[in-house]
């Protein structure tokens, strides 16, 4: 078997775009894998066709090959949108395979330890705060109405929920991400008196809507520096959190705020490659080691997985895309033995759906593990080029 063909589709997913990967051979297999490139990744697209001239003519049933191979001839720029593109290439090959054997993925893995997988409901929140319009729910306006969703979420059976900092702002609920320098508070990312307040009243309203057993994580990303980060964890210490999930490009500053913490704490979504993983681990810099599956390839996680193992680290897949990628990150989350929970969206644009053949099933706060070759689900090609991107 050879590849003949690798393009990019791109489609409107509302406040952004969903990227995917066509790998075709000329056995008539077709594989898929979903990237994306609105996450500081912009030209992700570009740096894949410009790899794919590397990979037509291989046989792609020898994806750790393949890889090894983009690695090397790639070297001197490693990391980054390299590794993202080698990333997207490889999980589309591993779709190949397992519908050339007609298994799933997983099953090249050694088969799963799990068939159910626990998610968390993801940006809990978030997305209504800024969103609403395009999703056709009702905008969060107050903590009340967010006390109202975490008990949404409870009833809908999820067991864990995550959500972002979400300050009053002139009588209204508003988005606090000066970490991306899309609110004030960029480049000096200083805490004060009254953001510290909003992480503590944010997570509290969740807390009284979602009720005493429902896990609580808050994701303040790279919102703030080191003596922000050990505030905003004093203060959301009463509120019994699971973990507070940071980003932090220093191990060591890591670290140093898990050590003084009052709760676990979650971080190292950005990284690429075990490589970038490695001081953090030797560091013992986090409870929880986030790993991006779509950034990073599954076989390249796995490896990743097994090294946070050696340091007693459990791992959880970033994953907040579309279902082809929540399908990937559930591959990765059944097959790796020190897997904590598996993050998810649930609230997107009502489109979402055309975009697969199967939609994931979630059930009591479960994703049931898909069971056909390959990643279980396939992507509606025809609606996908039926929504192109905004401009």
């Amino acid at each position: 078997m050879k590849i003949t063909g690798i393009e990019t589709l791109r489609a409107d997913a509302g406040w952004r775009t969903f990227s995917f990967l066509k790998v075709t051979t000329d056995s008539g297999i077709t594989g898929w894998s979903e990237y994306n490139e609105g996450f500081g990744s912009a030209g992700l697209s570009q740096v894949i066709e410009a790899l794919a001239p590397l990979v037509i003519g291989r046989d792609p049933r020898r994806f750790e090959q393949v890889v090894s191979t983009l690695q090397v001839l790639t070297r001197q720029s490693p990391g980054g949108l390299t590794q993202q593109a080698i990333a997207a290439i490889e999980n589309a090959l591993l779709d190949i395979t397992g519908k050339d054997l007609g298994v799933p993925v997983y099953a090249l893995f050694g088969g799963p330890v799990r068939e159910r997988i626990p998610v968390y409901w993801s940006h809990a929140g978030t997305y209504r705060v800024r969103n609403s319009a395009m999703m056709g729910v009702p905008e969060l306006r107050s903590y009340d109405d967010l006390a109202r969703l975490g008990e949404e979420i409870r009833h809908r059976g999820y067991k864990a929920l995550k959500t972002n900092m979400l300050p009053m702002v002139d009588g209204r609920l508003a988005s606090f991400t000066p970490g991306f320098g899309r609110t004030p508070g960029w480049p000096e990312l200083n805490w004060d008196a009254a953001n510290v307040r909003a992480a503590a009243e944010t997570v509290a309203a969740l807390r009284v809507g979602a009720g005493p057993d429902i896990g609580l994580m808050l994701d303040i990303n790279f919102h703030f520096k080191t003596e922000g980060f050990r505030r905003i964890a004093d203060a959301v210490a009463p509120y019994d959190l699971t973990w507070l999930e940071v980003d932090v490009l220093d191990p060591a500053s890591l670290a140093l705020i898990r050590d003084r913490a009052p709760c676990p704490l979650a971080s190292c979504e950005t990284l690429c490659h075990r490589r970038d993983f490695k001081p953090y681990f030797e560091a013992y810099a986090m409870d929880v080691a986030i790993v991006d599956v779509i950034w990073n390839g599954l076989a390249e996680s796995l490896k990743i997985a097994a090294m946070a193992e050696v340091y007693e680290i459990n791992v959880a897949p970033h994953n907040f895309y579309g279902h082809l990628c929540s399908a990937i990150s559930a591959h990765f989350s059944a097959v790796v033995p020190n897997f904590r929970i598996m993050e998810t969206d649930v609230d997107s644009i009502p489109w979402r759906d055309e975009f697969v053949t199967a939609v994931p099933l979630i059930e009591h706060g479960e994703m049931v593990l898909p069971s056909g070759p390959g990643w279980g689900i396939d992507i509606n090609e025809a609606a996908v080029r039926a929504r192109p991107p905004r401009t």
